[in-house]
């Protein structure tokens, strides 16, 4: 219900009359979904019953989700500028994307409860992917984030493929009758890419933050208040995403981090038969909240802060190209 409030608050409040958003506003709007996520998590200290580590493990997974969800924005800024989005639908456009990927994000986080719940050994296999995005991410450290490339995914052919477009924007229109026909705008299809790939890059924060908590509704609520926050703060760095040269290796430690937690979870409740015939391993140590949430904010902290401190500022815009249909 809290989500679904702050979905519609956005939509009537921040989005209903298109408008390019100035800096001060994003920062407003910004601050805004990060005291709205603070508020949520502090209430489970007295709604949630038992309280156990609800408050913690949803911060812990709201900071990873948003951390892990940064390069999405870089994809978002390639996306927006491929399609040549004016600025007064941008926002509008993110937020459907949005609303469009937590709905994907939600069959994904289904189906992983339902595999944990059911498969403890699915601990190992999640601990051994992060683990193995770790790395990756690591020895792509420095990379240039502007070079970026957006691919169309499956969907997006399909997409393309069966329902007929529309030459260039028609306002704020989504739906058109075009030719006699109803037909689909560029700012349909954009809201598609936006939420179908935002899904692919979610791939690796999914499971990391079941490597924090296996409450689904956690997960669920963290995804969104980190996407809708994300949101905003898109049109706030959006000049500074550049200059985040050595966010991977933030990324990366976190990563580890949770490939590791999640596997002495998978040893604490083993099922194996061929680890410690198929008991749990007592002597495997217990990482607590609090230390997940220490690691996630110094290493994204730290990793951010250098980035801004050794990389020259560039605040120049990219030009847009013409739209495609």
């Amino acid at each position: 219900m809290a989500v679904v409030s702050v979905m519609a608050f956005d939509f009537v409040v921040v989005v209903r009359t298109p408008h390019e958003p100035s800096f001060r506003e994003s920062v407003t709007w910004t601050l805004f979904y990060v005291a709205a996520a603070t508020v949520f998590g502090l209430s489970m200290l007295w709604w949630r019953t038992p309280v156990q580590d609800g408050a913690g493990e949803f911060f812990a997974g709201y900071l990873t989700e948003w951390s892990l969800s940064v390069d999405n924005l870089f994809v978002f800024l390639v996306i927006l500028s491929r399609f040549a989005v004016p600025g007064l639908y941008r926002q509008r456009v993110l937020l459907f994307g949005v609303i469009l990927a937590l709905v994907l994000r939600g069959v994904f986080i289904a189906a992983g409860a339902a595999a944990l719940g059911a498969f403890t050994w699915v601990f190992y296999l999640f601990g051994a992917f992060l683990l193995w995005t770790a790395i990756s991410v690591a020895r792509e450290g420095g990379a240039d984030h502007g070079a970026v490339a957006y691919r169309e995914n499956a969907l997006m052919r399909a997409v393309r493929r069966f329902v007929p477009a529309t030459d260039g924007y028609r306002g704020a229109a989504v739906v058109v009758r075009d030719g006699g026909r109803i037909a689909m705008t560029p700012l349909l299809l954009v809201m598609i890419a936006i939420g179908s790939t935002d899904v692919l890059f979610a791939l690796d924060s999914i499971p990391a933050i079941f490597g924090l908590t296996q409450d689904a509704y956690l997960v669920f609520t963290a995804n969104a208040f980190a996407l809708m926050g994300l949101r905003q703060l898109f049109f706030v760095v959006e000049g500074l995403l550049k200059r985040l040269k050595y966010l991977s290796y933030g990324l990366a430690a976190v990563l580890g981090f949770i490939a590791v937690k999640l596997v002495l979870e998978a040893l604490h409740a083993n099922t194996l038969p061929f680890i410690n015939q198929g008991h749990g391993v007592g002597w495997a140590p217990t990482i607590p909240t609090w230390m997940s949430l220490v690691v996630i904010v110094a290493a994204i902290g730290g990793s951010a802060l250098v980035s801004v401190a050794v990389t020259p500022s560039n605040t120049g815009r990219q030009e847009r190209p013409s739209p495609r249909s």
